[in-house]
């Protein structure tokens, strides 16, 4: 019972690493504010938690949306009266296409949802911990944000963001009992990776091949990484960009 206690909003917990992150938390004994624009996939995740004993709410927001994101901690605060964790987990991966080939349309959209987001989440959230005495925060990054890919140069860029925007809070807040830590996952197995793949075995092995250990990564390996970073395991980590990537970067 890592988290007894605690009480932690998960963005984009309607599925993927987030849903698994949210199970797991639930499970150390936190109480889990879902949050996802997709309502339907959210409510599963509830049910989840709560059908193994559980405690869990629903929050709909668009992250991209300050008014959204202000409401989802004020709505936290008045259920539950505190904000412990704040894992700003929610992104998408946009479409694929060289620098000179992506769309104004498109960078704009991945910056929004994934830099700006976390931004907001971290902004409004921070506010709350403020005001309580403490706190985490944890943003999930990518492999992404510390290598190039060819191909996804908005991706690249919100996800290299997101690392900065982790280490300029972390600092700030440091002497202020506010640890913010990043995620940076390698090819994990969620939906996003679905939809790259159209589920084709050859794509998928091709994925799969990407990683050094030859496989991709389970949501609930980074789960395991976020429940570590939310907890009091990791009182002297703040400012990381932690890799979970079967040793990509490594490389």
């Amino acid at each position: 019972m890592k988290l007894k206690d605690k009480v932690a909003v998960i963005t984009g917990a309607g599925s993927g690493i987030g849903r698994a992150t949210a199970l797991l938390f639930a499970k150390e004994g936190a109480k889990v504010v879902v949050v996802d624009y997709n309502k339907d996939t959210a409510r599963e995740t509830v049910d989840l938690i709560k059908k193994n004993g559980g405690e869990a709410v629903f929050i709909k927001a668009d992250v991209s949306k300050s008014g959204e994101v202000q409401n989802m901690i004020k709505e936290t605060v008045k259920k539950y009266g505190k904000l412990d964790i704040l894992f700003n987990n929610a992104g998408i991966e946009g479409q694929q296409a060289p620098t000179a080939e992506c769309s104004e349309e498109n960078f704009d959209r991945v910056i929004l949802v994934n830099l700006k987001g976390v931004f907001l989440g971290m902004k409004y959230g921070i506010q709350q911990m403020l005001k309580q005495g403490g706190g985490v925060v944890i943003n999930t990054s990518s492999v992404a944000g510390l290598v190039g890919f060819s191909g996804a140069p908005a991706y690249c860029a919100s996800k290299g963001g997101i690392v900065q925007l982790t280490r300029t809070a972390a600092l700030e807040y440091a002497t202020r009992n506010i640890r913010v830590n990043a995620i940076c996952p390698g090819v994990i197995w969620t939906p996003m990776i679905e939809r790259a793949t159209d589920k084709n075995q050859e794509m998928i092995k091709q994925f799969s091949e990407i990683e050094p250990v030859k496989r991709m990564g389970k949501p609930e390996e980074v789960a395991a990484l976020a429940l570590f970073l939310a907890s009091d395991d990791s009182s002297f980590i703040t400012g990381a960009a932690v890799t979970v990537d079967g040793g990509y970067t490594a490389e």
